[in-house]
């Protein structure tokens, strides 16, 4: 009877083997949803639907993976939701910048403990643009007048917290502790809509945001912010280069939330490292002047983490450790 038992557990250990072996083969098993907070047409919009349509063209998933975008009070709306959804591995969302801000605010309480994250696709860095026939020829003629008359001067950013907004930030404190005015946008293309139509002075926005204005020369491109000239914009100096040690640039990534199962986890991750060696990214990286990089979902932990410690003097300037009231 001991053997026939030992066998009946033996047998019952391997079918629950067999059993979650299958269950991480079949996932998933349904349509995946991919939070993204900005609206349709901005910058995580469009990279979150070009990496779930490659996923799909290249089959790397049996299942499709459907944008749900879920935009309002600064990033609140879709952050909040995908808290609700802990452990559900049928939930990812984009990652920007925007992470980061939720999880330092205190009184949103959506701290990186609450997130898996998958990978990081790529760093797009923030640029500076305006309008066309604007007096600004250079990035130094425009920090001249944020030093000298900076009430003259209105920045369009996406977000009163975000990357953009970084930038400006670093702008004021080069320009000798100005103060600089700003509008935010639902996401970077208004935002630049605002500049190509000479409504505000320029933008801290990505180029991917702008390159159609750029072409019909509705726009001129100052300055990057990346750490040093990218291929894809040679003719673009760099902030640093210009004597302003600025760099900055809006993370895409992607992430579930806490709690998933590691099967999940891997599973996606796998299929996002092959979408972002596929031809049509790079040639999208290219295309859109992205810094490419791929991190997994340790690196990318580890990463998020320390970029959270490096904005804390930016976030506490403007408010963002404070409780609201």
């Amino acid at each position: 009877m001991a053997i026939g038992n030992g066998l009946i557990a033996l047998f019952c250990a391997s079918a629950a083997c067999a059993a979650t072996t299958a269950l991480a083969q079949r996932y998933p098993t349904k349509p995946i949803e991919l939070v993204v907070h900005t609206s349709a047409g901005s910058g995580g919009d469009v990279v979150s639907r070009t990496v779930a349509e490659i996923m799909r063209k290249e089959k790397l998933l049996p299942q499709t993976i459907n944008v749900n975008n879920r935009v309002g009070g600064a990033g609140v709306v879709g952050f909040s939701y995908f808290k609700t959804k802990r452990a559900d591995p049928y939930v990812m969302m984009s990652v920007t910048g925007t992470l980061l801000v939720m999880a330092y605010r205190p009184d949103v309480n959506i701290g990186l403990e609450n997130y898996t994250p998958l990978a990081l696709f790529a760093i797009d860095p923030q640029t500076i643009m305006v309008p066309y026939d604007s007096p600004f020829k250079t990035f130094k003629d425009l920090m001249e007048a944020a030093r000298t008359k900076p009430d003259s001067l209105v920045a369009a950013t996406t977000s009163a917290t975000g990357t953009g907004r970084l930038v400006v930030h670093l702008m004021e404190k080069h320009a000798g502790g100005s103060r600089l005015k700003f509008v935010t946008f639902k996401g970077g293309s208004e935002a630049v809509t605002s500049v190509a139509g000479g409504h505000t002075s320029f933008t801290t926005e990505n180029l991917s945001e702008g390159l159609g204005f750029v072409e019909g020369r509705k726009v001129r491109v100052l300055a990057i912010s990346a750490d040093k000239r990218l291929p894809q914009a040679p003719d673009v100096p760099t902030m640093q280069e210009l004597g302003y040690p600025i760099s900055a640039g809006t993370i895409r990534g992607f992430t579930f939330t806490a709690g998933v199962p590691k099967e999940a986890v891997t599973t996606m991750e796998a299929a996002l490292k092959k979408a972002h060696d596929s031809a049509e990214w790079k040639e999208i990286a290219k295309r859109n002047i992205f810094q490419d990089v791929f991190m997994g979902s340790a690196e990318f932990g580890k990463f998020l983490a320390a970029r959270l410690q490096e904005y804390k003097e930016f976030y506490d300037a403007i408010g963002l450790g404070q409780k609201k009231k």
